[in-house]
């Protein structure tokens, strides 16, 4: 046990060097710039993740967190904050702010000018985050931030920038505001804070962890930076327990439409979908029959659930009626 605290407590209370920490500063100085190549990336990486958005393409959208540059320019805001360093944090702020606001022009004007009446999954699904979205950010962040200073692991930057996913809630502001769907760009303006403020604590634990700043000149922003995070458990809790209700709602729902409807009117359910955006709940059933299905059976199945679940549901039946073809010969 005293080796274990030895340990620990060499691990953190180390010091480093002066050399190493001016070469820490200055290459987070260089990557926090905000010059023509990062700007370059903002614009790719924008163009491909709204396309990929627009076409529900969740391999388009991969690529675009690959090159997405706004993980840089937060760690360098991470590490000026625990330094009192005003230069290096007054780059990462800006670097930040002007990729934020181009990247979300820009989806706009391509919402606007594609002009899709309707967003695919891939895009609604970035307007509801949840406690697991800042887990996932917290997580990422520590990596990226310990990846840093151990260049051994910095392979690993570009599953955490498909982990954290920044660029593709930017662009979903963007097409929120191109439809005046404000509740969608409210919606995704969260899980970018989310984001934002979890990988900005996590590098910032990352360097005082592997010895690089000095926890009692860093108290002060770690502090301050915790309860902003901490502010976000609210909506994203609530949000949360809103998805496990309805994930037990959903599975309560398949299992007692699956036993019904294949005991009792002989079709076969292939899949159920439910749009929660509506009220009450309307749930599609993809269903194979033999025999046409009446709106009273529709009907007195919803009574049926509503008795059973305590909670009403709109059903609509997407019917594939099954023929028997038979060869005319003998």
């Amino acid at each position: 046990m005293n080796v274990i605290r030895d340990r620990f407590n060499q691990l953190k209370y180390q010091n480093k060097s002066l050399e190493s920490l001016q070469q820490l500063r200055s290459d987070l100085l260089d990557e926090s710039a905000l010059d023509s190549s990062y700007l370059v990336l903002i614009v790719g990486s924008c163009i491909i993740a709204t396309c990929g958005l627009l076409a529900n393409s969740a391999a388009v959208i991969i690529g675009a967190m690959i090159i997405a540059p706004l993980m840089s320019p937060i760690r360098g805001m991470a590490f000026g904050l625990l330094e009192g360093n005003v230069t290096l944090l007054r780059k990462g702020l800006i670097a930040i702010f002007v990729g934020t606001v181009l990247a979300t022009l820009l989806s706009c004007s391509l919402g606007w000018l594609v002009g899709l009446p309707h967003f695919g999954s891939e895009v609604l699904a970035r307007s509801e985050p949840t406690l697991l979205d800042l887990g996932v950010a917290i997580a990422a962040g520590g990596i990226s931030g310990y990846a840093k200073v151990q260049p051994r692991i910095a392979s690993s930057l570009a599953g955490t920038a498909i982990a954290v996913a920044l660029m593709p809630p930017v662009c979903v502001i963007g097409l929120g505001l191109s439809q005046a769907d404000f509740a969608l760009s409210q919606g995704a303006t969260l899980l970018y804070l989310t984001n934002l403020l979890g990988i900005t604590l996590s590098c910032m634990l990352a360097f005082l962890v592997t010895g690089y700043a000095s926890f009692r000149r860093a108290s002060k922003a770690l502090i301050s930076t915790l309860l902003l995070t901490a502010a976000l458990f609210v909506p994203l809790g609530a949000s949360f327990t809103r998805l496990v209700r309805q994930t037990h709602l959903e599975a309560s729902l398949q299992q007692l439409l699956l036993n019904r409807t294949v005991t009792f009117q002989r079709v076969e359910l292939l899949s159920s979908q439910t749009d929660w955006q509506t009220e009450p709940p309307t749930v599609y059933l993809r269903v194979i029959a033999k025999e046409p299905i009446t709106s009273n059976q529709v009907d007195l199945l919803e009574q049926f659930v509503q008795e059973r679940l305590g909670h009403r549901f709109n059903l609509v039946f997407v019917v594939g009626q099954v023929e028997e073809v038979r060869r005319s010969g003998p």
